[in-house]
């Protein structure tokens, strides 16, 4: 079994709105995340969303940018679960 890659550092912050419409029941679009993260790929992340620390996967939209799934969970944590509501993000690890 090949080793795991070590984390990369990354350093991306964006404020988006919640969407709740399409392929995840709440998601957010990562502006310019093709041209950052060099891929279309899916690509698994660390970081912050208003401050709370997360991982997901970013999923390719097949257009262009990412949309990186928001747990229920954390929606409730920040209080934030409406659809055009702002959130800020700061991705500071790539983990794949």
């Amino acid at each position: 079994m090949p080793a795991q890659k070590p984390a990369q550092p990354l350093d991306h912050t964006f404020t988006a709105p919640i969407e709740k419409d399409g392929a995840f029941a709440t998601f957010v679009t990562v502006p310019a995340s093709a041209e950052i993260l060099g891929t279309r790929r899916a690509v698994k992340v660390g970081g912050t969303i208003d401050g709370h620390p997360f991982t997901a996967t970013l999923m390719p939209s097949g257009g262009g940018p990412h949309w990186l799934p928001i747990r229920a969970a954390l929606c409730r944590l920040i209080g934030k679960d409406q659809a055009g509501t702002e959130v800020t993000f700061h991705l500071d690890q790539r983990f794949s």
